[in-house]
């Protein structure tokens, strides 16, 4: 029996069985699919992130598999009508395991005609689109970058598409029309009966889209009961339309029996956190100053108040750190959180807390770059800043995590290094993952690894704040302990005293001390092992974060295309894992995909002298599986081309 557990999006605590659900029907005009992938996409302002929200809580309490991609403008509120300012909502749901959100539609929702344009290129052939009329009109046509000439749907009925035209701001005005509402208010619903007419197509359970829908909007007024009409609204739609000749229909996918929720990249990295305070006996200390994609990690552990968290929104990134910094050193889970440009603030703080070998996690959730660049689009172009950000011999271990589920032990397990090592680590998320979404089990918490602090013992004696334990870790002392005071600062320190030391030869020993306490962080790394493949294949697919979802597909699709291909992922970038030499050597081909131009194929041939092949993707956008086979055949061609030649 698997129970879901809200899908929590927006906070829903509502409770189902899944085997409770029943299974799709198929009817004589029904087909039958293995996964779907929709796209809502609008104006930012037109609600196109709640009902693809809804629409996956919907689809997970009904037992799918989901994955969600929500892409957003970069400007608060940016120019109604233009492309640059269409938010999209991406979800994919199926009855087997979903690895990520899919490379095209199946079906694209466009409230107007800048959406349509934005997302008609990733239309499947044959799809679906429903278009909402009233943002095809001469104006949004106009904004959207089309020419005076251009016919966007009659182009869509030639290129062969199955083209839905419905006025959803007229049905909203209908159902609202005795509600006393203004004109504004009464177009407000025109999302939520798209929602209700996309759960009639692919025979989504409306009675569960009706609960969540009220649990979404039961504090705002009357909006919950009015949404819920237009949701039924948009699904009646359906019958009376009489333009659909078939619905769709995708069956619950076998899951592990189990207590899930859904989770988001930001959700499941807080919920990391507070599971390695409670694993460590310690309380729990964020200091952040907002910036997007990585916000939203403020915004969760601010919810675990009463569970010894604290929550600090600074004035800035030099004071968010240090703070933490200031809570570590009083015996706290010391972490912050930013993207890339807060990370260049961070710079000296981290240098700081190397210097002071106290424990913090630093999280960079990445977006594009440089400078402000593309606040709201992913990249994983901050690895070098991770691996080399600073001044000195600055070495910090550094993690990567690949989904969002695996943001939550991703964090648990650079917390644990922190506070075992003492030691600051960066744990490297990006705007993907952040934001997008998967159903995750919960594991129960006595089955996470203990974690144990390297602080000193009360009872110790003759305290020596920068003696070291077997792993070259110091043992940190809690201020105010009896007997443990001594000097702290970021000028170099005597090796065992702690007192201030220009000595060379004591320099070049703590140096050598910091680096071989991070080295020896490896064992925490586990061996690089096969996904999919095995040593005797003939190439190599590695990645690490965030592109291990698009990877896995299209490994998959390669080998079941006849490919010789194997899979493996780094979660471990610094220190690398121990077998990475020996791993890697068994293949005379490796192909590393990044959203960079090759940092971590940089890395790697730098530190094994093994040089792979980089496929860079900077676009602001997540890697499509096709870009990946396409990548794998062409290689193979290549080489068998080298090989007659």
């Amino acid at each position: 029996m698997c129970r879901y557990r809200g899908w929590d999006f927006y906070a829903l605590k509502i409770h189902y069985l899944c085997a409770s659900q029943p299974e799709n029907t198929l009817n004589s005009h029904d087909i039958e699919l293995q996964s779907a992938v929709i796209k809502f996409a609008g104006d930012s302002g037109d609600g196109m992130q709640v009902s693809g929200g809804l629409f996956t809580s919907g689809s997970a309490l009904a037992g799918n598999d989901i994955a969600t991609f929500p892409d957003f403008p970069a400007e608060i509120r940016a120019p109604m009508g233009t492309v640059a300012g269409v938010s999209g909502f991406q979800v994919r749901f199926g009855s087997q395991a979903i690895h990520s959100p899919g490379d095209q539609y199946d079906m694209l929702i466009a409230m107007n005609a800048a959406a349509l344009k934005n997302n008609l290129a990733s239309m499947k052939e044959k799809g679906i689109i429903v278009i909402n009329t009233p943002g095809f009109d001469s104006k949004n046509l106009r904004l959207a970058g089309y020419a005076p000439t251009d016919n966007p749907i009659a182009d869509i009925k030639n290129k062969g598409f199955q083209l839905i035209e419905v006025h959803f701001s007229k049905v909203s005005q209908e159902i609202l029309k005795e509600e006393g509402l203004s004109q504004k208010e009464l177009e407000r619903g025109k999302n939520m009966v798209a929602l209700g007419l996309a759960c009639w197509i692919y025979r989504r359970p409306i009675s569960t889209i009706l609960t969540l829908t009220e649990q979404q909007f039961i504090h705002k007024n009357q909006w919950a009961d009015r949404n819920k009409k237009l949701v039924q609204a948009g699904f009646n739609l359906g019958d009376t339309m009489e333009i659909f000749h078939e619905r769709y229909v995708v069956r619950q996918a076998p899951m592990a029996p189990g207590q899930y929720r859904g989770i988001s990249g930001n959700q499941a990295m807080a919920l990391g956190f507070l599971a390695a305070g409670h694993r460590a006996g310690l309380n729990v200390f964020l200091g952040a100053y907002p910036i997007t994609p990585a916000s939203d990690i403020l915004h969760e552990m601010a919810r675990f108040k009463s569970y010894g968290v604290d929550t600090f929104m600074a004035e800035d990134e030099i004071a968010a750190i240090t703070a933490a910094i200031g809570a570590s050193y009083g015996g706290n889970l010391g972490i912050t959180a930013s993207s890339g440009p807060g990370m260049a603030l961070k710079t000296e703080a981290i240098g700081l807390a190397v210097s002071l070998e106290l424990p913090l996690v630093i999280c960079n959730v990445q977006r594009g770059g440089p400078s402000t660049g593309l606040p709201t689009k992913t990249e994983q172009s901050d690895l070098f800043q991770a691996m080399f950000g600073r001044n000195g011999e600055c070495p910090v271990p550094v993690i990567a995590a690949s989904s969002p589920k695996d943001c939550f032990y991703a964090a648990f397990k650079a917390a644990k290094i922190a506070l075992e090592f003492m030691t600051p680590v960066i744990l490297l998320s990006d705007g993907y993952i952040a934001n997008g979404a998967e159903p995750w089990k919960y594991p129960s918490i006595d089955d996470m690894p203990e974690i144990k602090p390297n602080f000193s013992p009360k009872e110790q004696e003759h305290y020596q704040p920068y003696a070291r334990d077997h792993k070259g870790a110091r043992f940190a002392a809690i201020p105010g302990t009896p007997g443990k005071h001594h000097r702290i600062g970021g000028l170099e320190k005597d090796a065992l005293s702690g007192n201030i030391s220009y000595e060379p030869l004591n320099h070049h020993a703590m140096t050598q001390w910091r680096k071989t306490k991070v080295d020896n962080v490896v064992v925490h790394a586990p061996n690089l092992s096969f996904i999919q493949g095995n040593s005797n294949s003939q190439l190599l697919l590695a990645g690490w974060g965030s592109t291990m979802g698009a990877i896995t597909t299209a490994v998959e699709n390669a080998i079941k295309a006849g490919y010789d291909v194997a899979q493996t992922h780094f979660h471990f970038i610094h220190p690398l894992p121990a077998n990475t030499q020996e791993f890697l050597s068994s293949f005379q081909h490796i192909i590393i995909p990044e959203l960079n131009t090759g940092q971590l194929a940089y890395i790697i041939k730098a530190q094994t002298g093994i040089q792979p092949i980089t496929l860079s993707k900077v676009k602001g956008q997540p890697f499509f599986a096709k870009d990946i086979l396409d990548f794998i055949v062409s290689h193979f061609h290549q080489t068998q081309t080298s090989n007659t030649e």
